[in-house]
């Protein structure tokens, strides 16, 4: 009996360590769905592709619980072109790792705010059609007294004007750089 409850454990282990591998080498990012209209992630191969999220005049909003990505993965914002600004919050407690490519469509700036962190790994690359912003502020703040927030996970969007700043509220965590540079691999020109 014994060695058919050993053979059953190896067999159990082994599934649970193969789904473990296959989650594993996805991107780790999941949104947190306190936005009206909520990011939605699709997956084909190693490319994670974000759509959706709440659109108020030219800026697109997205909200995550972690934003994470594997080495060798791919992060693809599928935005549509008349998108300005793609601003984005991580509302988890978990710190950034970015160790693949964050792409976007057309000439969108990104913002990305952490309060935790943001490690950008020796891997790490952009392919950012305008500017990129990676903070650990807490918010960003708009010229209306409206803030995006990544402790208070207000959905107030619907009167968002021109943002002017970024606000700082407590311990931020560190943005560390591991890469010579980020910038967009050979492969992808």
């Amino acid at each position: 009996m014994k060695p058919i409850l050993s053979f059953l454990s190896l067999i159990c282990l082994s599934i649970i360590n193969f789904i473990t591998l296959i989650f594993s080498c996805q991107a780790q990012v999941k949104p947190d769905n306190t936005l009206l209209e909520n990011t939605i992630l699709k997956f084909q191969g190693n490319t994670t592709i974000i759509q959706g999220g709440t659109q108020v005049g030219n800026n697109l909003f997205h909200s995550f619980q972690d934003f994470s990505i594997n080495t060798g993965n791919i992060v693809y914002f599928n935005n549509s072109l008349e998108i300005q600004n793609i601003i984005s919050r991580v509302t988890g407690k978990s710190v950034s790792r970015i160790n693949g490519l964050i792409r976007n469509n057309g000439q969108s700036n990104l913002l990305i705010i952490n309060p935790n962190g943001i490690i950008f790994g020796k891997d790490a690359h952009l392919d950012i059609g305008g500017s990129f912003l990676g903070t650990t502020a807490d918010s960003i703040k708009f010229s209306n007294s409206i803030e995006f927030s990544a402790s208070e996970h207000s959905s107030n969007l619907l009167t968002v004007s021109t943002p002017i700043g970024l606000v700082f509220r407590s311990n931020s965590g560190e943005i560390i750089v591991q890469n010579q540079v980020l910038m967009m691999p050979e492969s992808l020109n």
